[in-house]
C-alpha cells in the first residue's frame, strides 16, 4: 500500500495530511503558502508513494458548491496534469475549521496558539483524511 494525502486547499495557504503506508492512521503533514503547493507535493511524492489526493470539497449548507470553489476546480486540473497516475478523490469539508478549533481546545491549547491559521488548516486536512479513512 502507500500513503493517502489530503489537501485541505485555502486561497492562501493549504493544509496538508497524511496516512501511514498502511492506510490507517493519519497525522497533519504542514501547511504550505498555496502558491508553492505543486512545487510541494511534486517534492514530497519523489520521497514518498502516494496512491490518492484526496482534496476538500467546500460545500454550502444546502449541500450546493462554496464560492471557493472556483480556485479549487483549476488547481484539481492541474494535479492531474502533473500526476495523472494519482487519483483525486474529493471529501466534502463543511465543518472542518470549526471541528479543528474545538480539537486544539480540547487539547488544552491556549487561546494565542489557536489563532495559528497554519495549524488549523493542517488539522482541518487530517479531519477530512480521517473521515475518509473512517468511511472507506
Amino acid at each position: 500500500m502507500a500513503q493517502i494525502l489530503a489537501i485541505d486547499y485555502g486561497k492562501v495557504r493549504t493544509g496538508l495530511a497524511v496516512t501511514d503506508d498502511m492506510q490507517i492512521i493519519a497525522s497533519g503533514l504542514t501547511t504550505v503558502p498555496t502558491g508553492e503547493l505543486l512545487d510541494f507535493i511534486k517534492k514530497y511524492t519523489k520521497k514518498e508513494n502516494v496512491e490518492l489526493f484526496l482534496v476538500g470539497e467546500p460545500k454550502q449548507m444546502n449541500n450546493e458548491a462554496s464560492e471557493s470553489e472556483v480556485l479549487i476546480a483549476p488547481f484539481i486540473s492541474k494535479l492531474r496534469t502533473f500526476f495523472p497516475d494519482i487519483p483525486v478523490k474529493r471529501v466534502d469539508e463543511r465543518f472542518t475549521s470549526k471541528m479543528a478549533v474545538q480539537t486544539m481546545i480540547d487539547s488544552g491549547l491556549k487561546k494565542k496558539q489557536r489563532q495559528n491559521k497554519a495549524l488549523v488548516d493542517e488539522i482541518s486536512a487530517t479531519i477530512i483524511l480521517q473521515s475518509y479513512l473512517y468511511n472507506k
